[in-house]
């Protein structure tokens, strides 16, 4: 619909003509239902992104959601009103057609023991490269600290320390950044020695599962350092952070091929966006500013 008439339909309208599609019956009604909103919900903001991008208000242009690949999957979403839980584990249903054709109607998971059932929304299956992933949608109520706004945590960021963190109350940390050099760097050569005398598309399970495995090194770094830097304000009653930041540095780096490399492929952005998030959760006024970076 889109790229023909540049219209988008919503999910509601997307659902309605999906009804007769034998795949979208196959499936469990109401995951396939969410499914379709939330297609619907992914054009919804491209058009929002594109409208602002028209305006100027964005430096590139947004691209519509992309068509799934030739047997390639999709995430898959439970709201919880049919999901159950007996003795710790979940049960997610999986719809008459599939159990008609493969004999199984249901298959169960372990709820994680730190969460807590009577909170949780939703639960997301996402497939990403050969593995899955349960993802858990669930409300939270931490209340804003209060903090004095006049202490000010200022934050750098490079390659070999990741972060490094200054206050005006005479406090300072570093984040260590050698870690997910190495790890980077035995990325880069693990892919170079398979792809080695193969096509440049060449993609293989092996890659897929070295690639995700280090996506999860990168989620899981990102995290913690967030949360070490948020917790060093909580624990020294600093309610401002600022954090030095050019947008657009990584597309504009010049630090020879190799740091090249080793900058673009560090995760910063999501960093600093983790750490915006975790500022607005606890009340702490998160500062953005241009800075020049020196390697």
């Amino acid at each position: 619909m889109w790229f023909k008439t540049g219209k988008i339909l919503s999910g509601y309208d997307l659902t309605a003509q999906m009804k007769t599609n034998k795949h979208f019956n196959a499936g469990y009604a109401s995951s396939m239902q969410q499914t379709c909103l939330n297609v619907g919900e992914a054009f919804k903001s491209f058009k929002k992104l594109l409208s602002k991008a028209k305006k100027g208000e964005l430096n590139q242009k947004p691209l519509p959601p992309k068509y799934r690949k030739s047997g390639g999957l999709f995430t898959v979403t439970y709201p919880k009103r049919w999901l159950k839980l007996k003795s710790g584990l979940i049960r997610f249903p999986l719809g008459n057609q599939v159990k008609a054709w493969f004999g199984i109607s249901e298959f169960f998971l372990p709820l994680p023991t730190n969460l807590n059932w009577s909170n949780i929304k939703e639960i997301r299956i996402l497939p990403r490269n050969g593995c899955f992933y349960a993802e858990f949608v669930y409300k939270t109520s931490v209340e804003p600290i209060k903090l004095n706004k006049s202490n000010v945590l200022g934050i750098d960021h490079g390659l070999n320390n990741w972060l490094t963190c200054v206050s005006n109350v005479g406090t300072s940390l570093v984040v260590d950044g050698l870690h997910l050099k190495s790890l980077n760097q035995w990325y880069n050569k693990s892919i170079a020695k398979i792809k080695e005398n193969k096509p440049y598309s060449f993609w293989s399970k092996r890659l897929a599962r070295i690639t995700e495995k280090r996506n999860r090194q990168m989620r899981d770094a990102v995290n913690k350092a967030a949360r070490i830097a948020v917790n060093h304000c909580l624990e020294n009653n600093i309610g401002t952070l600022i954090f030095g930041w050019n947008e657009g540095q990584k597309n504009s780096s010049d630090m020879g091929k190799k740091n090249n490399q080793k900058f673009v492929q560090i995760p910063t952005a999501r960093l600093k966006n983790r750490i915006e998030q975790l500022c607005e959760q606890y009340g702490i006024e998160f500062v953005e500013t241009a800075i020049f970076l020196y390697f």
